[in-house]
């Protein structure tokens, strides 16, 4: 096993990169990517990075010329022969080829585009504007690599022997978490920790952890590259750029309206099974459920991210319920700021109900909490999202108005045309 504490203690005079495939991303962007290869393959979008915990001042912290140096050593990857064929004849999802050899032709060609940099108040301004195709591909390894600088900046100052002891008690941690998931009975659990991950090696060590301590309960990892090296499934749907960035297109008001569900209209034309997971709370999960077309409620299942987890569970059972749908057929994913105490908390109300899922992310991936001296190591809600779609803003308000993004006027209208009031807010702590 990797001697994590040597490694990183390594990284005060040896560069280690910290994306080295292009596969080392989330396996979402990759189902995505096929279906914006296929039907939007001229738009043009612009993605921004946003640290909404504003009080890490993360330009102060990580430097910039390292931060460059890491982009630009992205911007020289490729897939390579073993890469493509593990995309070309594994099994996703119970599937055989699940990506076109024209999405693949294309992905082995594929080289990440310019990026622009500059800090601002203690902040990055970190934007990729191209072909939506392109750009997409930007938003994993980005934070990714913002995360782990932060981390090596803040470990740069520790002793091998302190870094040592600093694992073995992150070590701990996540087994003894791993220790109370398995006194829940059955459980699925998947890895989701790609983006906000303390570092490369810990991720890999945190999923071949739930591997040995989960067994058949751990379900896969979002990671493409960690997916392939392990033998574990490859774990996603989709996210909210889609709904965004259709919502963007829209050149009228119904169009508008009407676009959260024309994304799952093209989703289930190119994918089926599994892969047909509602992602409801771009615009507000009540009222996309409510004005929902009958075929949606036949999808295999919903994921809940930014409402109260019992709250959007219970809403979703019942809006099937309505649907004429057996809840106990369906399935539950839960993703948004997991740990084990959440997990057990929803598992207990639900159980029995309706199938369950857990995408561990953060909370997994990055919790080096109280380890070092002023949380110095606590991760930070960082995100890379939609700004634009060939020249119209982008945006995104969420079940939680503290995750809103976009300008005001515009999501003051959007608010208007998906019928969204009061909301209650949330705290975010990743």
């Amino acid at each position: 096993m990797t001697d994590i504490a040597t490694r990183v203690y390594n990284h005060t005079w040896k560069i280690d990169p910290i994306v080295r495939s292009v596969l080392d991303t989330d396996f979402y962007k990759l189902l995505m990517g096929q279906m914006i290869f296929h039907r939007h393959r001229e738009t043009r979008v612009t993605f921004g990075i946003h640290n909404r915990t504003t009080r890490v001042r993360v330009a102060d912290i990580v430097d910039i010329g390292e931060l460059r140096e890491q982009l630009d050593h992205v911007r020289t990857l490729s897939l390579s022969r073993g890469e493509s064929t593990w995309l070309r004849g594994n099994m996703f999802y119970g599937k055989r080829q699940m990506f076109s050899p024209e999405y693949i032709a294309w992905l082995e060609n594929f080289r990440f585009p310019a990026y622009h940099l500059e800090a601002y108040d203690g902040q990055y301004e970190l934007t990729f504007e191209g072909p939506w195709v392109e750009t997409t591909m930007w938003e994993i390894p980005a934070l990714a690599i913002i995360n782990e600088l932060r981390s090596r900046a803040v470990l740069r100052s520790l002793g091998k022997f302190e870094l040592q002891i600093l694992y073995a008690r992150a070590m701990a941690r996540v087994w003894e978490k791993v220790e109370f998931l398995r006194t829940l009975g059955p459980i699925n659990i998947a890895d989701f920790g790609t983006r906000r991950r303390h570092g490369y090696l810990w991720q890999d060590w945190c999923v071949q952890a739930l591997i040995e301590g989960l067994g058949d309960g751990f379900m896969g990892t979002s990671n493409c590259l960690m997916a392939m090296q392990r033998e574990v499934e490859a774990t996603g749907t989709n996210a909210h750029e889609l709904p965004m960035v259709y919502a963007a297109l829209s050149q009228d008001e119904a169009t508008l309206r009407y676009s959260p569900y024309k994304v799952l209209e093209d989703w289930q034309q190119d994918y089926d099974g599994n892969l047909k997971i509602i992602l409801p709370d771009t615009y507000g999960t009540t009222g996309f459920l409510e004005q929902a077309p009958d075929w949606v409620a036949q999808w295999t299942g919903m994921r809940i991210d930014s409402k109260d987890p019992l709250e959007g569970g219970e809403e979703a059972i019942r809006w099937w319920q309505t649907r004429g749908q057996d809840p106990r057929q369906k399935l539950l994913i839960f993703s948004d700021a997991l740990d084990v105490n959440e997990v057990a908390r929803i598992n207990q109300a639900f159980e029995g109900r309706i199938r369950l899922g857990f995408g561990w992310g953060t909370l997994l991936t990055n919790d080096f909490r109280s380890l070092v001296p002023d949380g110095a190591l606590d991760p930070i809600s960082i995100v890379c999202k939609v700004v634009s779609a060939d020249g119209r803003p982008a945006v995104k308000i969420s079940d939680n108005p503290t995750k809103a993004m976009g300008p005001a006027e515009e999501v003051q209208r959007y608010m208007r045309v998906f019928g969204i009031g009061k909301m209650t807010a949330r705290p975010q702590m990743v």
